[in-house]
């Protein structure tokens, strides 16, 4: 299989890269903007199908689906600025204890330091500057601590960027599904699955842009997660059918 290409290479002036490693500590919101868009799509579409399904007039997908729009939009902004929130106190609360470590146990620190350098491949001469050097600013001795010790990114993720990505990606994504019953358009309900495919694909594809695999594959896993939950809840809505 043919590689995907990686090009446009980074700026490697001296700008492009003080430019770039200050944009990195500036968490992504790629998973809130893919995760609410995503979510928004499939639950809008699964209530359009199991209404329909059902026998029910548009009014009442009209009304259900505005419902889930901003209910379940909301409900998941909440939850997510919960989450994030929770990270990032985590974040904060091991910054403190590293902290309180350095000051108590200075030489014990210095020694996790030491063996974190040297596993990346420092020694001699090299290590003991390099410990030198990061242990002399606290600030960045803690980042690598967090990194290395805990696993945790240093920079701590923002829970109300967070929730308003979640919330706006649900917001555009699971009004797709309603709109051809908003303009009453004949054969709404064809035109409003194949409305929503198309947003499917279009969320893989932009997902692509920060994957190693092609645009078509990410289409298509996205394609078949909305498409397989839209399915289930339309034979769900079949059941009820008076």
């Amino acid at each position: 299989m043919k590689r995907k290409s990686l090009v446009p290479l980074h700026d490697h002036t001296r700008e492009g890269i003080a430019k770039r490693i200050a944009d990195a500590k500036t968490p992504s919101l790629l998973k809130d903007f893919i995760y609410g868009g995503i979510d928004g799509a499939v639950t809008t579409l699964a209530i359009v199908a199991g209404v329909q399904g059902a026998g029910f007039s548009p009014t009442v997908i009209i009304a259900l689906g505005a419902a889930n729009i901003l209910a379940d939009g909301f409900s998941m902004a909440a939850g997510n600025y919960a989450g994030t929130r929770a990270e990032a106190e985590e974040t904060a609360r091991l910054r403190a204890i590293e902290a309180e470590h350095i000051a108590l146990a200075p030489e014990g620190e210095r020694e996790e330091l030491r063996q974190i350098l040297a596993a990346k491949g420092l020694s001699g001469d090299a290590l003991a500057r390099a410990v030198e050097a990061i242990s002399s600013r606290e600030s960045a001795w803690i980042d690598l601590m967090l990194v290395d010790e805990y696993g945790v990114s240093p920079n701590a993720p923002a829970p109300m960027r967070a929730a308003l990505a979640t919330f706006g990606a649900f917001l555009v994504a699971g009004l797709v599904p309603l709109l051809p019953f908003l303009f009453g358009l004949t054969n709404a309900f064809t035109l409003s699955w194949i409305m929503t495919f198309v947003v499917f694909v279009a969320i893989g594809a932009i997902r692509s842009l920060w994957s190693l695999r092609s645009a078509w594959v990410t289409a298509a896993e996205t394609l078949l997660i909305g498409g397989t939950a839209a399915a289930i809840a339309f034979a769900v809505g079949t059941l009820f059918h008076p």
